[in-house]
């Protein structure tokens, strides 16, 4: 990362003793961002960019304390503040070197590869604005790859998923068709068990009596026979009477 330093001389200090002028609010920043104080070096860059809000270096140097943060959304509108206050080719190339920088962090590589040309037309012979050109050239090549790679996954899984699914559909209905299947089978074997039943009842023999038994169904039957013959004679034998006696 690139950050701006005020170099000035005691003459330049021209402010009351009880305030603090931009300058020194962000060579005080600078000093504390050198100690790795970046919390401490937001709020003096914040502070400086409250005393004069037209700055580029407060605005540059807040960006940078948020990027080592990680803060990378506030560092980019940071950034992008500072480049539309920048005035000299410096604070321009910095400003988008910066802005690659933290869009790289973010794996936004297009972007960030935009940024780094931005800057390189300013500066071509930047060494280190070339390398990361080049290191998020390999980067967004390998993120479209990757990229391919898990749609093609998607795709087969979307695709074994349908296939799972119609197969569960189509043994889903085997089943139902064989459960009905087996109970028509049931139920014309059980038919076919009856019917059987009914020709063996209708096919087997008379059930066999004793001699004896015989002989005295015969006993009742000539006996019933013969009262019957007797009631029939009685009922002969009585005289109707058909008209009257005068």
């Amino acid at each position: 990362m690139k950050f701006f330093v005020f170099f000035f001389a005691l003459c330049f200090v021209s402010v009351p003793l009880n305030a603090q002028s931009e300058r020194s609010l962000v060579n005080e920043g600078v000093d504390l961002y050198k100690d790795k104080n970046f919390t401490e070096s937001e709020i003096k860059f914040r502070k400086g960019l409250e005393k004069n809000a037209e700055s580029f270096v407060s605005n540059f140097n807040l960006g940078t304390s948020y990027y080592k943060q990680g803060k990378y959304d506030e560092a980019l509108k940071s950034f992008q503040g500072s480049l539309a206050k920048a005035k000299q080719d410096d604070e321009k190339f910095s400003a988008h070197y910066n802005m690659g920088n933290t869009l790289l962090k973010e794996k936004k590589y297009k972007e960030s590869i935009e940024s780094y040309k931005n800057a390189l037309k300013i500066k071509p012979g930047d060494a280190e604005a070339k390398y990361n050109l080049s290191y998020a050239l390999k980067q967004l090549q390998q993120q479209n790859k990757n990229d391919q790679q898990q749609n093609k996954q998607d795709q087969n899984k979307d695709q074994n998923k349908d296939q799972n699914k119609n197969e569960q559909d189509q043994n889903k209905d085997q089943k139902q068709d064989q459960k009905k299947d087996d109970q028509q089978k049931q139920d014309q074997n059980k038919n076919d068990q009856q019917d059987k039943q009914d020709q063996q009842q209708k096919n087997s023999p008379p059930p066999k009596i004793s001699k004896a038994d015989a002989e005295r169904m015969l006993n009742a039957i000539k006996n019933n026979e013969q009262d019957l013959q007797n009631k029939l004679k009685k009922k002969a034998g009585v005289k109707v009477k058909t008209e009257k006696d005068w």
